[in-house]
């Protein structure tokens, strides 16, 4: 009776729609499980590559500096450095065009760096809604193999004249497989999307926080520009 009722054995009985379900369930739980130890290694390389420009950021390296050192190693910087980068850009490219207008000049860096933060989240959220999916669906799925298992089961015993729970067990056991592997599929992925969401959440508000300390540093470098450039009085 054990070795009947072993998860190998009760899968190797399955009928052939409980069979492919599982078998769909673990696919999906494998790929999960790739995606979640890429997402972990994408953010903790994000994190510090965030963390290495911002001290360097503030060590008192001039603007000019950092961005030529994040245009030259552009294919190494962090979503932290490339929204600076667009920011120092767009300035530039502004100044360039002799706009003298503060007002303008910030609101063209600000846009910028705007849109470069808004693709930088974009990538790191890639496959959260996938994470999400398979915390939602996979328990249905597999709920779908065990009532299409037990629906089998009974009826393989609608022709027998005398039921007992030996012969009723293996088909129902058979069916619960299947919602096993769901929620195995599930609950992982439910854990990482919370923990995911968590930690995109702490780099966009320290991302925002950046673009809003950098647009004050232009803000103050404009305001002395300014009054260097103007006619004096005596």
């Amino acid at each position: 009776m054990n070795q009947d009722l072993s998860i190998i054995q009760l899968v190797l009985h399955a009928s052939f729609v409980v069979q492919l379900v599982m078998l769909l369930l673990l696919a999906v739980s494998i790929a999960s499980w790739a995606a979640i130890f890429r997402k972990i290694r994408s953010l903790k390389q994000v994190k510090q590559l965030n963390d290495d420009f911002e001290r360097e950021f503030w060590s008192g390296t001039s603007l000019n500096d950092l961005f030529a050192a994040a245009a030259q190693n552009a294919r190494n910087t962090g979503p932290m450095e490339r929204i600076f980068a667009s920011g120092m850009r767009e300035y530039q490219k502004l100044r360039e065009r002799r706009i003298q207008d503060a007002g303008t000049l910030l609101d063209g860096a600000r846009r910028a760096m705007r849109a470069s933060f808004q693709r930088e989240m974009d990538a790191v959220e890639s496959n959260l809604s996938f994470l999400a999916s398979v915390g939602s669906v996979s328990p249905y799925v597999g709920l779908f193999g065990t009532v299409w298992g037990i629906m089998h089961a009974f009826t393989g015993l609608a022709s027998l004249q005398q039921v007992t729970l030996a012969t009723v067990a293996p088909g129902i056991a058979e069916a619960l497989v299947a919602t096993a592997l769901g929620l195995f599929a599930a609950i992982p992925a439910v854990i990482a999307y919370n923990r995911f969401a968590r930690d995109i959440d702490r780099i966009a508000n320290k991302q925002e926080t950046f673009i809003e300390e950098f647009s004050n540093i232009l803000q103050r470098n404009l305001g002395v520009h300014m009054q260097t450039t103007s006619p004096s009085g005596h």
